[in-house]
């Protein structure tokens, strides 16, 4: 499934559009975040209209790697896609390579229907052959098996365990809660092998 790309910051799919943030789009990712589906999102956390919009005005300045998800029928912003860009010693080959680190976000009511796949296929295409990613890495709870379902479905394998990693987030008593991490990576020659050849 390749995407087709309008122009160099929006990306189409079947159903969905991705693109970077709007004004507009305060109301529908208050939606989502004013209760983050993952303890790893509570650092995102917004509590009225009022702070979704400072976010949305800060977030239209990220125009390259940070995208609103948006279904195309409702032109609605139904979640989001964020990549960080890092240079690292690859342990095989010894060479510096371009690492993305990957993040992303669904509103509870649009998940199981293939969006997030859809969107994380699109944004993972572009990643690799529009902004030199080569290779992309995800970090996800031991516990979050929706996640790990589809970092597997995109090709990505495990190539990691963090035990015990801080959340953040404390537990009821106040105390620290910890989590356990698994890391997923895929390569530009392991995707291209999987979805291109």
């Amino acid at each position: 499934m390749r995407s087709r790309r309008c122009d160099t910051t929006v990306i189409e799919t079947e159903r969905l559009i991705l693109r970077p943030f709007m004004k507009r789009d305060a109301a529908d990712v208050l939606e989502y975040l004013r209760k983050p589906p993952r303890d790893c999102f509570c650092l995102f956390r917004l509590r009225s209209i009022w702070d979704a919009r400072r976010e949305m005005k800060r977030r239209a300045h990220n125009t390259e790697y940070y995208f609103a998800v948006v279904l195309k029928e409702k032109n609605k912003v139904i979640g989001e896609m964020e990549a960080f860009r890092s240079y690292k010693m690859d342990d095989e080959t010894n060479l510096q390579v371009c690492l993305f680190t990957i993040c992303w976000m669904l509103n509870e009511p649009f998940r199981g229907k293939g969006y997030a796949y859809e969107a994380a296929h699109a944004f993972f295409d572009y990643l690799f052959h529009e902004k030199g990613a080569e290779r992309i890495h995800i970090e996800t709870e031991d516990i979050n098996y929706p996640c790990q379902r589809l970092c597997e479905r995109l090709g990505m394998r495990k190539t990691g365990m963090i035990m015990g990693k801080r959340s953040f987030n404390n537990n009821p008593d106040g105390s620290p809660h910890y989590d356990n991490i698994i890391q997923y990576d895929i390569s530009m020659g392991e995707w291209n092998k999987k979805f291109t050849e």
